[in-house]
């Protein structure tokens, strides 16, 4: 199992100056670097005014759930925070609390306080103030500069054309050159506008990710819990399915020879239903396995198991396997069950009339798409399916992404990291 690196969670820029100008990243990027001052104004007030007034009154009652809510206003303002460096700067920063205690107040305090993503959301919100005045003030001259000299012929047309002031340029020859030297300094803005942002995630990272040891154990975790549920599952499908089916043959088996003597034709009749009842315990065994782990992965790859799972589909389901080499045995199994429950609960709830599956490699590892065109609506819920394919990819450190919109259509991504 690999673990995912820092540079693989801060999306570094794209190859060449007209890829840094054409990339949305960088015009998304832009206008929150000179935003985040006021963020980090406005969470500076709040919390010298919130913290200490909590802190203090914590020798009477009262101040003890009042600084249990201002924990709380901080942990929400770091989850909204997360979500924009999302929105503007690509990064995907998981929430890395602890999990929630059921019931107690000194076990809800105790589960605020002693968890240290609590303590480093307030750094970072703290930390959000300098750090986004230096940001800001840096951007702002920057894009004022470039402005104004990519500009610069038009201001001294202006500036001919209404025959008031003076401009500093009072040459066409030295405008245009002051133009050209303005898309230099674009160019050079957009790579710093970059790097600011990368650092800013960066920083952001550290502070509102879990630690790697923390991540590390929670995909235990969730493995373990992945691990069990199909435990149970196993059990529960040869409980009801195959053992029922044998229970009913050995009955008939018996039964027939309890008459094979005195009724020979319902003895007969007795031995096919038996017959018929074994044929379908074989066949349930079968698929049992194949839902364990199918045969024709381990021999044949993902192309092949998974063109399978598309031609068993209801629907025209097109399948694209771009990867030059075989990922790992865990990796190829955890994106065959991806794709399988995916590819079910659009059958099931989807009311879909075409679907895709792409697995390809970049940077991060292998990826796997499930598309489709049906009804949208799907959400990851603790104990749904789509849940479980997130415990299933949480065990190699992967993440699995669903963008399902009311009304369709819906986008399953599997991003599962890998060496080969």
């Amino acid at each position: 199992m690999r673990s995912v690196a820092l540079k693989d969670r801060v999306p570094f820029g794209p190859k060449g100056p007209l890829g840094v100008l054409v990339d949305p990243m960088t015009w998304r990027a832009a206008p929150y670097l000179l935003v985040s001052v006021a963020f980090g104004v406005g969470w500076f007030i709040v919390l010298s005014l919130a913290v200490p007034t909590s802190l203090t009154l914590t020798v009477v009652w009262v101040g003890v759930p009042l600084a249990m809510a201002t924990m709380l206003m901080w942990r929400g303002g770091a989850m909204l925070e997360r979500r924009m460096l999302g929105a503007a700067l690509g990064i995907r920063i998981p929430d890395p609390y602890r999990s929630r205690p059921e019931r107690g107040l000194g076990a809800h305090i105790r589960w605020l306080v002693t968890d240290p993503a609590t303590w480093k959301d307030l750094g970072y919100l703290l930390m959000l103030l300098p750090l986004g005045l230096v940001e800001a003030v840096a951007s702002a001259a920057l894009w004022i500069v470039t402005g104004g000299l990519m500009l610069a012929p038009i201001i001294l047309a202006i500036d001919e054309t209404l025959g008031e002031g003076e401009y500093f340029l009072e040459e066409w020859s030295a405008a245009w050159v002051a133009a050209f030297f303005g898309v230099l300094l674009l160019v050079l803005t957009a790579y710093l506008v970059r790097g600011m942002a990368w650092l800013h995630g960066t920083l952001a990272v550290v502070l509102l990710g879990g630690s790697e040891e923390e991540r590390l154990r929670a995909s235990r975790a969730r493995g373990i819990d992945a691990a069990e549920t199909e435990r149970r599952r196993i059990e529960r499908d040869l409980h009801d399915g195959a053992q029922q089916r044998l229970l009913s043959v050995a009955v008939d088996l018996g039964r027939a020879q309890a008459k094979f003597d005195a009724e020979p034709e319902e003895a007969r009749m007795l031995i096919a239903q038996a017959h018929a009842g074994t044929k379908a315990a074989i066949a349930e065994l079968r698929n049992l396995a194949r839902g364990i782990h199918p045969a024709i992965l381990s021999d044949r790859g993902l192309d092949a198991a998974l063109s399978g799972l598309a031609a068993r589909a209801p629907i025209r389901v097109d399948v694209s396997v771009e990867l030059e080499e075989r990922p790992p045995a865990a990796v190829e199994s955890i994106a065959y069950f991806i794709v399988a429950e995916a590819l079910a609960n659009m059958a099931k709830h989807a009311g879909a009339t075409e679907a895709s599956v792409s697995v390809f490699r970049d940077r991060r590892g292998v990826i796997v798409d499930v598309w489709d065109n049906g009804v949208g609506g799907a959400v990851v819920t603790p104990t749904g399916g789509l849940s479980g394919l997130s415990d299933r990819a949480a065990t190699i450190d992967g993440v699995l992404v669903v963008h399902s919109p009311i009304g369709g259509p819906t986008i399953v991504r599997a991003e599962l990291p890998c060496e080969w």
